[in-house]
């Protein structure tokens, strides 16, 4: 009998599965829990959207690897103390980012030093987003990464970011910015997976699209836990 891709990594690495609790362990002081923090940022833009998709996602995460995951997103401002507990920023809406200089310098230290920020853009962001990245890495250009990225194999063995909610019609794209052979920035475009992962009754999504939108965003936070 041949197992799940995600049983095979849970049954033949129970050392890494240690490890990963060390990883959340420091990610949240006093507890031994995953947790994802969202990032609030200046600009208009609505950081705040999909409520509800973040303790979805950690609840799925839990239930689905069996490592333990806070019950709520913490938010954070990249100036906040406790930046560095958290192994992943979350950013999404729908509007403009508007990143001060030294706002700039204290994302790139983050991530070099180990952070991971996932972007989603949720209708609106992208050239917004774009224009973050080319300050923060003005020597390099978001890469269009091919579904043979470890990020669609970090859990479940998916065929690339899904498609979840229309947008312009345009097939669903995963963009990444790697530093030093390790991928520190993942944007989602024409995707909404944070759409995907709201209570069911937000958007009426079918089963099938809220479940692939569930198995990418394990898929991100795994590997964000596992290539720090």
């Amino acid at each position: 009998m041949v197992l799940p891709r995600r049983r095979r990594l849970l049954l033949a690495a129970p050392l890494a599965l240690v490890a990963l609790l060390c990883v959340a362990s420091s990610a949240a002081e006093d507890t031994a829990e995953v947790r994802i923090a969202r990032l609030r940022y200046p600009g208009g833009g609505d950081w705040y959207c999909d409520p509800s998709s973040l303790p979805n996602w950690l609840r799925e995460f839990q239930r689905r690897t069996g490592l333990p995951a806070a019950g709520a997103e913490a938010v954070v401002t990249l100036d906040s103390e406790d930046l560095y507990r958290y192994p992943l920023l979350y950013m999404s809406g729908h509007g403009r980012i508007d990143l001060s200089d030294p706002q700039i310098d204290a994302l790139r230290r983050y991530l070099d030093a180990g952070g991971f920020l996932y972007a989603d853009d949720n209708y609106g962001l992208d050239a917004s987003f774009r224009d973050l990245v080319s300050r923060l890495y003005p020597d390099q250009d978001l890469e269009p990464l091919s579904s043979e990225h470890p990020i669609y194999r970090a859990y479940y063995d998916l065929p690339g970011l899904p498609k979840i909610h229309a947008h312009d019609g345009d097939p669903a794209q995963g963009f990444g910015i790697h530093r030093q052979g390790r991928l520190v920035l993942f944007y989602s475009w024409s995707s909404d997976i944070g759409d995907g992962l709201e209570d069911a009754d937000v958007h009426n999504d079918p089963p099938d699209i809220r479940e692939a939108a569930t198995r990418m965003a394990c898929n991100i936070l795994m590997y964000a836990l596992t290539h720090p």
